[in-house]
């Protein structure tokens, strides 16, 4: 997104502050993803007929947002491959195993940014780095500004919702297993799903 990118060029910057939603500009600051009102989720098919769905229970990251200057923010995100839940035992047990995740020796999938750009209104592109395993590629994913408030304790939260498709293939995902009819267990793309709550951190004491 428009929020998540790091560019010093002038004219680039200029256009940022032209077109940038004024609900941002006052956004400043470094923010803490709250897990307990955020979801990184996915959907895969199955068997060539059906969606499974899944989540991740265990992340966490930060965002360092410039509300003015949207292209010099950033985004970081660490993912626990362990709490993986579909809502079957045994088949989250076949994921986190060495034929998908092996969490035993890659515990974490990581999202680090190093880029954005700005598709209109309160649509942003974030691009950066998604590690898998041992395999880093390159990922862009779609999001939406959700709004800003201040919650009943008094923190005040930005959230962001949005998504993107990959080819599990590209992170060196292959197992499936063939159908007596044709096609096969599991597909390769991957719908990934982001839904953003962040917290700001409190300004330093004077």
């Amino acid at each position: 997104m428009g929020l998540f990118n790091r560019k010093n060029d002038t004219a680039e910057t200029t256009t940022a502050v032209a077109t940038v939603d004024p609900a941002l500009a006052g956004l400043t600051g470094e923010y803490t993803i709250d897990p307990a009102h955020s979801s990184i989720g996915f959907t895969v098919r199955h068997a060539m007929v059906t969606n499974v769905r899944g989540s991740f229970g265990e992340h966490e990251g930060t965002l360092q947002l410039d509300g003015a200057y949207p292209s010099r923010s950033t985004a970081s995100i660490d993912v626990a491959m362990a709490s993986i839940d579909t809502g079957i035992a045994d088949r989250d047990g076949h994921l986190r195993s060495g034929d998908f995740f092996d969490v035993e020796r890659f515990p974490k999938m990581t999202f680090r940014s190093t880029g954005a750009e700005q598709l209109g209104g309160d649509r942003y592109r974030i691009i950066g780095d998604l590690t898998i395993k041992d395999v880093t590629r390159p990922l862009a994913i779609d999001l939406e500004f959700q709004g800003s408030a201040t919650d009943v304790y008094g923190n005040e939260r930005v959230g962001f919702e949005g998504g993107t498709e990959i080819l599990r293939s590209d992170w060196g995902l292959t197992w499936n297993a063939a159908l007596e009819a044709g096609g096969v267990m599991v597909s390769d793309k991957v719908k990934l799903t982001f839904d953003i709550s962040a917290i700001k951190a409190a300004a330093p004491a004077a």
